[in-house]
């Protein structure tokens, strides 16, 4: 793996080929950051898929996300507290809060002879990074201590409840904390047309901005929002028992593709992806033009044999993941990547929302 990019949701890197992280204008360097996914918790909201995308089919009303939370490690934090962790850990089960998953997944109650976890965490998480301050994605900022820092982007409304009603965060998130907010505007370097920010100064670790959405935590909800296109067909053809079920599996009623039929969805002469955004006026992204520009650009990584795209509500790889402790590095040499991509279509598979119930 040579690095990993991030929007504060997901980009892993590796070696490949056609369109490779040189052709992203990634530069090149020795550096790289370790990664690790939490499934939180699993959500359900009722009668809200509209408000993602389109379109929506009867009885596939109800939206059902995961809630992942990414723990990143560079060897600037964690060559010192590398020895702590423990292996053997049993698969974290949800609902339970992000700090409560770091104990169960092996991290001790100590740390350099004090005796309270949170000093453990002065030592591993300088920084917690938000993709935005939805209530998915934030916890309870509290239970970790004022020496964790926040990262935001500059845009993010930083406001605080109860000084403000609808405001995401609280008083007590932000109290004696250092908020350091990323400024795009400033920044050095452009994937795919999105602005960049070199994390750690050493090209293992990138913050991309993507505006309309909110930083890029909620960049898309469903995979069908970018899949499939042209130049992802191209990198990753459908394996061919996949292609076979999305002939049923993919309704022609709704759905539809050069080389269908009535009854039988030819996938590979679809260019486009299968779900578009929602338009609607409770859709839930901030700009729906934006938004699309970005996915637009999004669609080149999602491509790309170098990079795994992960986001934070991906339902079609929950169970194909491996969960936090154990890491995402080496996903390239074992394939994770293309084992996983074309699950949404298996019929299955719970993101599999193409025939009506």
């Amino acid at each position: 793996m040579r690095r990993t990019v991030s929007i504060l949701f997901s980009l892993f890197l590796a070696g490949g080929t056609y369109v490779s992280w040189h052709d992203l204008g990634i530069p090149h360097s020795s550096a790289t950051v370790d990664v690790r996914v939490f499934n939180v918790a699993n959500m359900t909201l009722m009668g809200q898929a509209h408000a993602f995308y389109a379109p929506i089919l009867p009885g596939r009303e109800n939206s059902l996300s995961p809630l992942y939370a990414f723990l990143v490690e560079h060897k600037k934090i964690w060559e010192t507290v590398a020895g702590f962790f423990t292996s053997g850990i049993a698969k974290v089960e949800q609902v339970k809060d992000i700090t409560e998953l770091l104990q169960d997944g092996g991290i001790p109650p100590s740390f350099g002879g004090e005796t309270h976890f949170l000093s453990y965490l002065r030592a591993l998480t300088p920084d917690l990074l938000y993709s935005h301050t939805h209530f998915d994605h934030i916890g309870d900022l509290s239970k970790f201590p004022n020496t964790t820092g926040l990262v935001i982007g500059s845009e993010t409304d930083a406001s605080t409840y109860p000084e403000f009603a609808n405001a995401s965060l609280q008083a007590s998130d932000l109290a004696g904390r250092d908020v350091k907010k990323i400024d795009f505007s400033a920044a050095n370097h452009t994937f795919s047309g999105l602005k960049a920010v070199d994390y750690f100064g050493d090209g293992s670790f990138y913050l991309l901005n993507t505006p309309g959405v909110t930083l890029g935590g909620d960049t898309f909800h469903h995979v069908d929002e970018t899949r499939p296109r042209p130049q992802f067909q191209h990198n990753f053809p459908c394996p061919a028992h996949l292609l076979g079920e999305a002939g049923t599996s993919i309704s022609t009623d709704y759905f539809w593709s050069p080389h269908s039929r009535d009854g039988a969805f030819a996938l590979p002469s679809r260019a486009a992806q299968l779900f578009a955004d929602s338009d609607l006026p409770d859709a839930f992204n901030a700009d729906p033009v934006a938004f699309q520009v970005s996915l637009d650009k999004l669609t080149r990584f999602d491509a790309d044999p170098d990079v795994f795209v992960l986001i934070a509500h991906d339902l079609s790889v929950r169970d194909a993941l491996p969960h936090f402790p154990a890491y995402l590095t080496g996903w390239k040499a074992s394939a994770r990547k293309a084992r996983t991509v074309w699950k949404f279509v298996e019929k299955t598979n719970p993101a599999s929302f193409f025939t009506p119930v």
